[in-house]
């Protein structure tokens, strides 16, 4: 156990032996986040999730950084089937600990396994469909759904409870039964679950009383002696019983041959004529019921592609809640890049209002430290002379805030593409320096170098334009006659001769 507020080791004492500060109240709430732990992993072992989930929770209120609880509470939502809120727990468990925590092995077998990840996405997305299919009163292909969603996912606790309660409205209380015991075998104790459970068993015994059983036995008495015998008694010889089949057979025979042969025959014609009136009934209206479909399967159609919509929505607002949490961990950490990366990827309009308050000052946080970082990297790389380092570092920044450091910025980054040899480039970011900085020194020096350049862009052009004259007045004289001697392009003075600006 180390000190919160030097890091040291602390003894059984209430007080730390090196910084002096007091820790029992801190001890105190480390052991009751322990406590709850270890309650969490003994429900876990009998398959208590929903109870492992309850105390693992508590215990990373009171300690946050309580990595063993967070990498448990991950495996029990993995068993539940609740890959997201998994891997939510982990991210957020590896950007705390990233040194020899089990959690990246976590990571890395669902991340280097594709069709795993695959496999986790189309589970999601069929859960939301079917959903979906709920809201909409469309509970056959709500359970078509569900059924794809457990054959992905076959310990997706919500699935199986989703799907009973959905047998249960349609009165199907056997199947809700079976759907239930499959979610009590990977949560036994789940509260939705047993209470699902009694409903389905309150209904089946009011639909299914006990029958009476009736007295299918007489008794009378014979002296001392009971006599016990069956309510209906039949005493049948063998040759009775073989009379009586070969009577049957002769009179069934004689009856088909002389009564029911003709009426069956009758029969036969008269179902040929009402299949044909039918089949003439068909064929006319054939063209109406073909339109009838063709307008069915366009609803169809298109309720697909809204419902395909509103998947991928949900997706995207998914991912930037991931997005924003791991800027958050990662800001957290201090580490300023991979914040500034991962909320590069969150779009603000899929998030919350109290999301986007987070967003934000995450975002004004990490910026601040960001533009700081970068400016100082170039700035450093750029008196180093390492100008393709100062020009990236420099670039960044300006593109985030060409005001930054009063100019100093824009400033430097024209500096830097100067030094490498990139006029072009430097020029563009010395016209903004003038622009934006008019009469301050920096604009002094910037518009020598842009008057330098253009200087000898226009002696380039001037001797491109001798030099063509030149050929023309060659093609119309005397193939003997020597061209003019002052064609010769003259030397131009390179830009980096120019006068350094103070402070460089």
């Amino acid at each position: 156990m180390e000190c919160y507020n030097c890091g040291a080791q602390l003894g059984r004492e209430n007080y730390c032996s090196k910084c002096g500060a007091d820790v029992k109240i801190y001890k105190k709430i480390l052991m009751a986040s322990n406590s709850f732990y270890n309650e969490g992993l003994e429900r876990a072992n009998v398959r208590n999730l929903s109870g492992a989930i309850e105390s693992l929770k508590k215990s990373l209120e009171l300690n946050k950084m309580n990595m063993d609880a967070r990498n448990l509470l991950g495996l029990v939502y993995f068993e539940m089937g609740e890959t997201v809120a998994a891997l939510s727990e982990w991210v957020i468990s590896k950007n705390y600990h990233s040194h020899n925590n089990i959690a990246g092995q976590y990571l890395g077998e669902i991340q280097n396994n594709p069709s795993r990840l695959d496999t986790i996405n189309q589970t999601i997305k069929k859960y939301n469909q079917a959903l979906l299919y709920c809201r909409q009163g469309s509970r056959d292909l709500a359970i078509i759904q569900l059924k794809k969603v457990l054959s992905l996912n076959p310990k997706l606790v919500k699935g199986h409870q989703l799907l009973a309660l959905l047998y249960m409205q349609d009165g199907k209380y056997e199947q809700a039964k079976k759907s239930l015991r499959n979610a009590a075998k990977i949560d036994e104790n789940n509260t939705m679950t047993q209470r699902y459970l009694k409903e389905a068993n309150r209904e089946l015994r009011e639909s299914n009383p006990k029958k009476q059983k009736k007295d299918d036995l007489i008794s009378y008495q014979s002296g001392n002696e009971t006599i016990i015998m069956p309510a209906h008694f039949k005493d049948n010889s063998a040759v009775q019983t073989i009379i009586n089949i070969v009577i049957g057979i002769v009179l069934g025979g004689a009856i088909s041959m002389f009564l029911l042969l003709p009426n069956i025959k009758q029969q036969a014609k008269s179902d040929a004529n009402t299949a044909l009136k039918a089949a003439n009934d068909t064929i006319a209206t054939k063209e109406q019921t073909i339109s009838s479909l063709q307008n069915k399967v366009d609803d169809l159609t298109k309720e697909m592609e809204d419902t395909k919509e509103a998947s991928d929505t949900v997706e995207t607002k998914l991912s930037s809640y991931e997005q924003l949490l791991t800027a958050y961990a990662a800001f957290v950490a201090d580490d300023i890049d991979a914040a500034g990366t991962a909320l590069e990827k969150v779009s603000a309009d899929d998030l919350s209002d109290k999301a986007k308050t987070i967003y934000d000052d995450v975002n004004a946080k990490v910026n601040e430290k960001y533009l700081a970082s970068m400016y100082q990297e170039g700035y450093s790389a750029y008196n180093k002379g390492d100008q393709t380092t100062a020009i990236e570092k420099l670039k960044k920044v300006v593109e985030m805030d060409e005001s930054y450091q009063n100019g100093n910025a824009i400033y430097y980054l024209a500096q830097a593409y100067r030094r490498a040899d990139d006029m072009e480039q430097a020029v563009i970011y010395y016209q903004k320096v003038l622009e934006q900085y008019p009469g301050t020194e920096r604009a002094r020096v910037a518009q020598t170098y842009v008057n330098a350049q253009q200087k000898n862009t226009s002696a380039s052009q001037t001797t491109g334009q001798t030099t063509q004259d030149r050929q023309e007045n060659t093609n119309t004289q005397d193939a003997a006659a020597q061209p003019d001697g002052a064609d010769q392009q003259p030397a131009d003075q390179p830009a980096d001769q120019q006068p350094e600006a103070q402070g460089q």
